[in-house]
């Protein structure tokens, strides 16, 4: 159960890029749960548009699907411009298209690299630049960028994922000195590792949970539920002075100094 009141965002809209899955289609199912209208949006057809119906039922607002490939400026812009023609406005932009998977540094291909540092670095510019060009610029509004602990020391097997998102949070730092005057604030929420999701499956070795929970200093894993808290406060007018901020929610683990081996990693 919530801690905001339902009525939180009533009659706003959000746009939130990598929704159809993980965490951002749980912060979309929050915001909808809170009175917000969403645009959710996935390069795969067969994500966006359950994700959307399930995003918006027993609610009392609109989900739409839209297919668009952050990576595509043209059709992120166009996805945006829909957003804006269906819904009316877009007062949040959440940027959480990601890519990710394990890869020692001395095997990384350039391919590899390059296409996590696409959807996530320039995929994160793209959506922001398209917002900012058809909403923001005239009306303000909030960005929320979803960033991740990966780069704050070593992490082995991850220098792609690290690379791109140090990256995102130099650009919401750059963003909210720029842009907040013209009454956009953006800031960036970094998970830790978050137990309920595809990619905790995928990038957390067989076995190793235990262990991580272990070292963590409040021993819990974290779950989608903590992020949408955070983002549901970070859109309220209790953070109507937060602006720059990359918010770590990871129960201390990053403060822990370095966590893995890459032996833990094979």
């Amino acid at each position: 159960m919530s801690i905001f009141r339902s009525d939180l965002l009533a009659g706003k809209v959000a746009l939130i890029t990598g929704g159809g899955t993980g965490i951002c289609k749980g912060i979309a199912r929050g915001l909808a749960l809170h009175g917000c209208h969403t645009a959710v949006v996935s390069r795969k057809a067969d994500h966006v548009g359950p994700a959307a119906e399930e995003i918006a039922a027993g609610t009392a607002t609109q989900s739409i699907p839209l297919v668009a490939d952050v990576r595509q400026p043209e059709q992120i812009d166009a996805a945006v411009k829909k957003t804006v023609e269906q819904l009316g406005q877009i007062d949040f932009l959440i940027n959480g298209a990601a890519g990710n998977f394990l890869c020692p540094a001395s095997q990384l291909s350039a391919n590899g690299f390059g296409t996590v540092i696409d959807i996530d670095t320039k995929g994160t510019w793209h959506t922001t630049k398209a917002v900012f060009d058809h909403w923001m610029r005239d009306h303000g509004g909030s960005i929320l960028n979803i960033s991740a602990t990966l780069q704050v020391g070593g992490t082995p097997m991850q220098i792609h994922a690290s690379a791109a998102k140090a990256a995102i949070d130099a650009m919401t730092k750059n963003l909210a000195v720029e842009w907040g005057p013209l009454g956009i604030r953006t800031n960036a929420i970094a998970p830790g590792g978050i137990g309920d999701t595809e990619g905790a499956r995928r990038l957390i070795p067989e076995g190793f949970m235990d262990r991580l929970i272990q070292s963590i200093p409040i021993r819990r894993i974290g779950q989608i539920e903590d992020c949408v808290q955070l983002t549901l406060f970070l859109f309220s007018e209790a953070a109507k002075n937060i602006n720059g901020a990359i918010i770590v929610t990871d129960g201390g683990h990053s403060l822990v100094g370095a966590y893995l081996r890459p032996e833990d990693m094979m």
